[in-house]
């Protein structure tokens, strides 16, 4: 058992790593570079570069949610909830991330690209697309402290209303993707600085509520 354990371990690790690498390509690099590109190479980037990224980013992001729920059942924490409330803190965070994926970063892409016949308004799809994948990234920093808190970080309140007050959080951020605006998101200074910070509220919640 503790084999297979390590193989999905691993596995969710990997996927994981080809899900935020391009997820971090698209913010910090691809975002900007589509900003200054000329018109023919923008166009040639739509039409072959994003259609085979945004393969990697939802598939990975596929993956490393379905071993991330099989790795979750295989250590118990369905049973011990009360021991480990941070790697919910970062499950709830990861499972946002990926219906984000899923539910609107893809299927709004598709119509700014022009992909599989979609068709809709191109500016609102963009603008829903980016602030979707501008939380996911915000998301980021809390998602990894959920996953390496529950092994090596003991910040579990007694009562629970520390990680209470920490879903709290994350829902309301997951709210702004759907209904809000970017604000200091919108640059890639403003995200990782948010992210950050996300992250430090979220720890202290945690260990002082």
């Amino acid at each position: 058992m503790a084999v297979v354990e390590f193989l999905f371990r691993w596995a969710h690790v990997l996927f994981g790593i080809t899900w935020i690498g391009m997820l971090y390509y698209f913010n910090f690099v691809q975002t900007e570079y589509f900003k200054e590109a000329e018109a023919e190479a923008l166009k040639d980037a739509k039409a072959k570069l994003a259609p085979r990224a945004l393969w990697w980013f939802r598939w990975g992001a596929m993956f490393t949610f379905l071993t991330g729920v099989l790795l979750l059942g295989m250590v118990g924490a369905f049973q011990y909830f009360s021991s480990t409330p941070v790697i919910w803190v970062g499950a709830l965070a990861g499972t946002f991330m990926f219906l984000n994926v899923w539910l609107i970063i893809w299927p709004a892409q598709q119509v700014v690209l022009g992909l599989n016949g979609k068709t809709g308004d191109g500016p609102a799809s963009a603008a829903k697309a980016g602030l979707a994948s501008r939380t996911n990234t915000l998301f980021s920093g809390p998602m990894l402290f959920g996953m390496l808190g529950a092994k090596h970080l003991a910040v579990a309140s007694p009562d629970g209303t520390g990680f209470w007050a920490a879903v709290a959080v994350i829902v309301a951020v997951e709210a702004n993707a759907l209904f809000g605006k970017m604000g200091p998101m919108a640059s890639v200074k403003g995200v990782i600085h948010c992210s950050i910070a996300l992250t430090a509220i979220i720890w202290a919640l945690l260990h002082f509520l």
